[in-house]
């Protein structure tokens, strides 16, 4: 079929970054701060544009209460943050101590620490807590960003956490491509291709994947 998207030379993203977005200095700041201080590891960290998507989308659905599988140097925490209310609050779940140090200095930064709920756990071990407490049907928007292999899990968690009409972002849908490619065949590509299938023919959502960053597959839960 025709493509109708815009090939993105570094010129233009660039230009898309400067004038689509308007990213907050402590993002801005994290941002230089992982690329100097995790090494390869930065590339975990999500776009800019991403982040504005993400913030846009929180904004809109009124959100108050989000969950998020994988929080790293607290990019897409702090950029959800700063778009929810004073009494919102992102449940954020990661492992690493040493990215959550990070993390912490610049939610402070941004003055937004106190929306900011940090579970050092696995992230599948928080969310049953959380299913456990009485808390089905109760978050607004959710995102994952963690073990690709455990992405299904996750996936189903979250729909059972999720209120009808709250919405799941699931990021590197598109994999570098890898998902399109068979010849490729190692565990993550596989997990997330089979992901991709499952939520395209899954009745319990709307759903439309965005070639933004490493894709984005927006999942929204129906009534």
């Amino acid at each position: 079929m025709p493509r109708k998207s815009t090939d993105l030379t570094d010129r233009l993203y660039d230009y898309l970054v400067r004038l689509g977005t308007r990213e907050h200095p402590v993002l801005q700041r994290l941002r230089q701060v992982t690329a100097r201080e995790t090494g390869d590891a930065a590339g975990m960290q999500i776009s800019p544009d991403q982040g504005a998507i993400m913030a846009m989308l929180v904004r809109i659905a009124g959100a108050r209460r989000c969950i998020e599988a994988g929080t790293f140097t607290g990019y897409s925490a702090l950029a959800v943050a700063l778009a929810l209310p004073d009494d919102g609050q992102v449940i954020a779940c990661d492992v690493s101590e040493q990215w959550a140090s990070i993390a912490r200095e610049h939610w402070a930064l941004a003055k937004v620490a106190h929306k900011i709920d940090l579970r050092l756990a696995p992230a599948l071990q928080t969310m049953d807590a959380l299913l456990a407490a009485g808390g089905a049907n109760s978050f607004d928007f959710a995102f994952l960003d963690a073990e690709k292999t455990e992405y299904d899990t996750y996936y189903e968690r979250v729909l059972k956490l999720l209120r009808p009409g709250g919405l799941v972002a699931i990021d590197n849908v598109l994999w570098s491509g890898r998902v399109a490619d068979p010849a490729v065949g190692d565990a993550s590509t596989r997990a997330l291709r089979a992901l991709n299938q499952k939520v395209h023919d899954d009745e319990r959502v709307d759903i439309c994947m965005v070639p933004v960053a490493d894709g984005v597959t927006l999942a929204r839960k129906r009534p």
